[in-house]
């Protein structure tokens, strides 16, 4: 009996037996995707996370079973149990084969078998030993899917269920730390539905008396793009319950809006107000129950921040932080004011679940990086230091070179498809706009909005072409340049590249900035970062996204980074004239011939299946470690090799272990192999053989299939057209599933005339197949 049999005859009538499916209120979730399996290039992914069984009950998802065939040992899946109970923040878990039932209790470590499965009530009970009436009514409202449009992510509900949890505890300040792209706006909108339905406030909940009104509900950001785009996620909620705050409207009415259940406005309309006065002020310090500060990384939760006053004015309200970054020096004090997040969930995590897009790091480094005056240039404006080395964090703020930025935009311009959405950081906002001019004279695009600037100083202008940018249906504009604006809340899932040509002064903002290009798209396998500042020192911080250690305290005068300049009704990065008594910026001129001669070494990082930074040194000694658990000797490798199927097999194992295809064609490149066949990849590093062209490959496969296989005229003519594809493209023109795309392109989409000239489907296969062995012999085997 197979394992679907097992399931249909026996782990199903158990479960029903105990109500699972009958009781109101459960359900069982079969087949149930946690994770969509990471990314690999090539539109392939690792193999996603599926649960055989979750069982949910109360809208809760309470524990995992998983099954087996009949004729395994009932602990088999134990493993699997154990790990998909621990992915979903399960604590209990379940193994069968249809005869015996073995159970786990995650959280106090006891497994042993069990009788029977428990009923809803009975797991309930378990789950939840100390009762609470809040968490019951919570539970009691449904995730809202818009009708089934909106599917949330298992880390997503945990994150939920946490915050709902610490609320029917009592606590009143909450942190979440989930990475960018990973769907906080999500999250808050789920709990503002159910902290709405189920008609929870402070009022009643402190009182211990049945609600009696909805709760009013503060989304407070730092960024009008932020607060517009939080505000547009939560249209499930009616009209009139749903008001956007801003100071012409206030000005307009004379009174700041209350009518109205969720609130939505920027920490810098909150502080604006007649002479002085703050808007926020015009609100009772009891009036909202709950507040969501966005992003609250950024500076609200540090004692001497101006933002601080509108957190501690309203006090009375459950305070929930929502940031992006794990805790550093630098953010230290936001979790000092909010306590240890409730639950975190990481970018490598996002990654190697499959729910981000994995990236890759180009790290240029030219001969112009830093420089030294000499008297043969021309200093163009202001005045140059004799023997000062001038290093990145001079360069656009104390030194402009036009020629080094017009070599360093041609460079990464040559490097990227130049139809793919881009976002450039530049030093300053006078650097993202000489930087601009110097893309649209490189680009091939005629379309004057190629590339385009969006700093503060572009007003209205720069938010629309934002907004178009943000827009996966326009294609124009295709390139940003910025300074500070884009690093947070720029929700474009369709970048492809982000360029980096100015300083990244923290892991913090570092992480904001790669969150930029995380999002998934179709079609989308992972993005490209090019680094022009030595940036990757970052990218080996030994707690990348992982779990945060406790900061280094500050020093007794409390060293903090300067508070931001608040800038009314502002979008998040102050405009930024000149003052006057700022020094007149050096402009030099190369001497005639030095542009000419600046020179550039470009490599790229590679990424080990756990999400670390590796060299190309490591990754080929973790290749060359990773392939005896594939193939013991070169001839295996052949056989593997010369079958699609177990040719598919181990690329698909290789892939799980971290060496898909994308880093393995970054491979080829670097042994000099962009000609060869990804075989000669793996036969170079585990038995250092030098690569064969597949030209040459093809040239001997041609000659003794021809000569040995006893092909018909016709079926040679199409071993000759496929071994043109394969010198052409590469080896995945082998692959069995492009037999049918290879016909149509030989025989004009007619597949009736190849079959009726090759013979039938199985006969087709065969020669496809048969010839292939001749390509991976060794030259001159007949």
């Amino acid at each position: 009996m197979n394992e679907a049999e097992t399931r249909a005859e026996h782990i199903d009538p158990a479960l029903k037996a105990a109500g699972w499916g009958l009781v109101e209120g459960s359900r069982i979730l079969r087949e149930h995707a946690i994770t969509q399996g990471r990314l690999q290039g090539a539109g392939k992914r690792t193999r996603a996370e599926v649960a055989d069984y979750v069982l949910v009950y109360r809208n809760t998802k309470l524990a995992v079973v998983e099954a087996k065939a009949w004729g395994k040992p009932h602990t088999e899946g134990v493993g699997q149990a154990k790990q998909y109970a621990a992915k979903l923040a399960l604590r209990f878990t379940y193994a069968t084969n249809g005869q015996a039932i073995y159970g786990i209790d995650m959280q106090q470590g006891s497994e042993g078998d069990v009788p029977a499965f428990p009923s809803p009530d009975e797991l309930w009970g378990q789950t939840f030993a100390e009762a609470n009436a809040w968490r019951d009514r919570f539970a009691a409202i449904p995730f809202e899917d818009k009708g089934g449009t909106w599917q949330g992510r298992y880390y997503q509900e945990i994150a939920v269920g946490r915050v709902l949890d610490a609320i029917a505890h009592g606590r009143d300040r909450i942190l979440l730390t989930l990475a960018t792209g990973t769907g906080k706006t999500f999250v808050a909108f789920q709990l503002a539905w159910k902290l709405f339905q189920s008609r929870w406030n402070l009022n009643d909940w402190q009182a211990g008396t049945e609600p009696q009104r909805r709760p009013r509900i503060l989304f407070l950001a730092d960024r009008n793009i932020l607060a517009d785009q939080a505000y547009n996620a939560f249209s499930a909620f009616a009209e009139d319950a749903l008001v956007r705050i801003e100071p012409d409207a206030i000005r307009k009415k004379g009174r700041v809006p209350k009518n109205g259940s969720v609130f939505f406005t920027i920490f810098q309309t909150f502080m604006s107000g007649p002479e002085g006065a703050p808007f926020f002020g015009d609100y009772p310090p009891d009036f909202f129950d709950f507040i969501v500060i966005d992003e609250c990384h950024r500076g609200g939760a540090k004692d001497e921040s101006a933002w601080r006053a509108i957190l501690e004015y309203f006090a009375p309200a459950v305070q929930l932080g929502l940031t992006a970054t794990p805790k550093r020096t630098l953010n230290a004090d936001t979790y000092a004011y909010f306590g240890e997040p409730v639950y975190q969930y990481s970018l490598k995590e996002g990654i190697n679940d499959g729910f981000l897009t994995p990236f890759k790091v180009k790290q240029i480094a030219t001969t112009l990086d830093d420089y030294v005056y000499t008297a043969d240039d021309e200093v163009v404006d202001g005045a140059v230091e004799q023997g000062k080395r001038y290093e990145e964090k001079d360069f656009n703020r104390v030194i402009e070179i036009k020629a080094r930025e017009a070599y360093r935009v041609k460079l990464f311009m040559d490097m990227i498809d130049q139809r793919e959405k881009t976002i450039v950081f530049c030093a300053t906002q006078d650097h993202a706009l000489a930087v601009r001019d110097l893309i649209n004279q490189h680009k091939t695009s005629k379309d004057p909005l190629y590339c385009v600037r969006v700093t503060a100083n572009d007003g209205a202008l720069g938010e629309q072409h934002l907004r178009d940018f943000q827009d996966n249906e326009k294609t124009i504009p295709t390139v940003l340049t910025t300074s500070q604006k884009l690093s947070t809340g720029v929700d474009a899932r369709n970048v492809r590249n982000i360029v980096l040509m100015r300083r990244i002064n923290s892991m913090i903002e570092f992480k904001q900035i790669i969150g930029r290009g995380t999002r998934l798209y179709d079609g989308k396998d992972h993005f490209t970062i090019y680094d022009f500042v030595k940036a990757h020192h970052l990218f080996s911080d030994p707690e990348w996204d992982g779990e945060p250690i406790a900061p280094e305290p500050p020093t007794a005068g409390g060293v903090y980074p300067p508070k931001p300049e608040v800038v009314p009704g502002g979008v998040g990065e102050p405009p930024s004239p000149d003052p006057v008594d700022k020094p007149r910026m050096a402009k030099v001129k190369l001497a005639d011939g030095k542009a000419r001669k600046i020179q550039h070494m470009a490599s790229t990082s590679f990424w080990s299946a756990d999400g670390k930074p590796m060299s190309a040194v490591q990754f080929l000694e973790a290749l060359f470690g990773v392939l005896p658990e594939f193939f013991q000797d070169e001839d295996e490798l052949r056989r593997i090799w010369s079958d699609p199927q177990t040719r598919r097999a181990l690329l698909t194992g290789l892939a799980e272990k971290g060496f898909g295809r994308e880093p393995l064609r970054e491979m080829q490149k670097i042994v000099e192999a962009e000609q060869s066949d990804l075989f000669d990849v793996l036969a170079h590093v585990a038995f250092a053989h030098e690569p064969l062209s597949r030209e040459a490959r093809a040239e001997h496969a041609r000659a003794v299939a021809l000569a040995a296989d006893g092909l018909t005229d016709k079926q040679q003519a199409f071993v000759v057209f496929v071994l043109g594809q394969y010198v052409l493209r590469g080896v995945d023109e082998l692959d069995d599933a492009k037999i049918k795309d290879l016909l149509k392109l030989k025989y004009n989409n007619a597949i009736a005339d190849a079959l009726a000239e090759l013979g039938q489907p199985d006969q087709v296969r065969r020669v496809f197949v048969g010839f292939q062995r001749h390509l991976y012999e060794p030259q001159g085997v007949n």
